[in-house]
């Protein structure tokens, strides 16, 4: 079936709007968020295995995953408003030269020979500021870009380029530290570079242009900034989707323990880690291929259910084992599983969401996302010192079964939903 190009100023949730395929605005986006996002893979791989390597410690694991979550965390009634009040493109533009500047002080700290940790948790901190504008604002650029009816097309090969920028990043990192632990760092601030580039470029969307003609809210600016969690409260379809992602993750967080699980229970060292950090992108990529190729169109909210279900089983199973390949393959299944329930999300939240309030809602999202990924690391690192990672890990995996039955039995609305809205919400519901 041939599809028809999408104009770049239909506006999104049109129902007569053109069919979507390949177009500059879509390259370069997807271009720019793969070369973020394997700068951002190959930083985390790298941050961690120095940490690690200098402390020996598993709670400085997770103290990274906090120092980047809490900037997400502390802007949220900041973020979210300005990717609804400027061009998102710029402010992720912004967004990823902070993380620039980041990898770039890492490269010059980690040339020093560093023997304290206390330095990379000011890194990350900074690198972390950057993702809290990034996330909310790229996050709502592809609904920006189609219409509802193609959203999940872009939706599907727009997220395949992040899972696959979640395994080359850290196996890029990983045969560079093996090398020099700077060319690691440094490779991740030329693909920061790569995707400034990209969205310098980036055409503006029709979309993207209205809201610089956007009046100021009636309710003054602090009333706009609490919008999204407002929007969040009101609909149980979508506090449920984002709750759900936030429980289930932060109690399956195993991938920030890989370097100690890596060490202790596997007995691997650098490039072993590597294609450890780069299993999960593989069941990710995956899946997103299935899904590109075999839309979900039916049962959407038992099919997020179901996935996390499966996320917190394959999690059970990475906790408990000690051989590499058994390891590996529950990686790539967890990461598949995990794949599922994120395009479904991606797809449902923005779609369930008033146009103008995407930026905000998304925002908050980002939060829960943040503490399901960051925090959730910052918890695993403190249960692995506590109980040693295998243990943690496995524990981890029977909370998160317990999270997709009870979001079953809490968010009926959730479980019901069959399809996906035929197309985006065009106003705010009123305040």
């Amino acid at each position: 079936m041939v599809t028809r190009a999408a104009d770049p100023t239909t506006e999104p949730g049109d129902p007569g709007g053109p069919a979507g395929r390949w177009n500059r605005a879509t390259v370069l986006f997807i271009l720019g968020y793969f070369a973020a996002g394997t700068g951002t893979a190959a930083l985390a791989y790298a941050l961690g295995k120095q940490a690690y390597d200098i402390s020996g410690r598993e709670f400085d694991l997770g103290m990274i995953g906090l120092a980047e979550f809490a900037p997400a965390a502390l802007l949220v009634l900041v973020s979210g408003s300005v990717a609804d009040r400027f061009p998102r493109r710029r402010v992720v533009l912004g967004g990823v030269l902070v993380e620039l500047l980041a990898a770039v002080l890492m490269v010059g700290y980690v040339a020093t020979e560093p023997t304290a940790v206390g330095p990379l948790f000011a890194l990350a901190l900074l690198l972390g500021v950057g993702r809290a504008f990034v996330a909310p604002a790229a996050r709502a650029m592809p609904a920006d870009l189609m219409s509802a009816e193609e959203l999940p097309w872009l939706v599907a090969r727009w997220t395949i380029s992040f899972q696959v920028a979640l395994v080359t990043g850290p196996v890029i990192a990983g045969l560079l530290y093996a090398s020099d632990p700077r060319l690691a760092f440094s490779a991740a601030a030329v693909l920061y570079v790569l995707s400034a580039v990209c969205y310098l470029v980036l055409p503006a969307t029709g979309a993207q242009q209205q809201q610089r003609a956007e009046p100021a809210p009636a309710g003054g600016r602090l009333h706009e900034a609490f919008e999204g969690l407002r929007i969040i409260r009101r609909q149980p379809v979508l506090g449920g989707a984002i709750s759900l992602d936030l429980f289930a993750v932060l109690f399956g967080g195993a991938v920030a323990l890989l370097p100690a699980i890596a060490d202790e229970r596997l007995g691997v060292g650098a490039v072993g880690l590597g294609w450890l950090r780069a299993a999960p992108g593989m069941g990710a990529a995956a899946m997103m291929l299935l899904l590109a190729v075999r839309p979900l169109r039916r049962h959407v909210g038992v099919a997020l259910l179901s996935a996390v279900a499966v996320f917190g089983a394959a999690t059970v199973v990475l906790g408990a084992t000690r051989s590499y390949a058994v390891a590996f393959v529950a990686l790539v299944v967890l990461a598949a599983a995990d794949a599922l329930s994120v395009f479904i999300r991606v797809t449902l939240v923005p779609l369930s969401t008033p146009t103008q309030a995407r930026g905000r809602v998304l925002a908050v999202e980002n939060v829960f996302i943040g503490a399901s990924n960051e925090l959730g690391a910052f918890e695993s690192g403190v249960t692995g010192q506590w109980l040693g990672p295998g243990l943690a890990v496995a524990l981890g995996g029977i909370a998160t079964l317990g999270v997709a039955a009870t979001w079953s039995r809490l968010f009926p609305a959730l479980r019901q939903v069959d399809r996906f809205p035929e197309q985006a919400l065009a106003t705010p519901p009123l305040s």
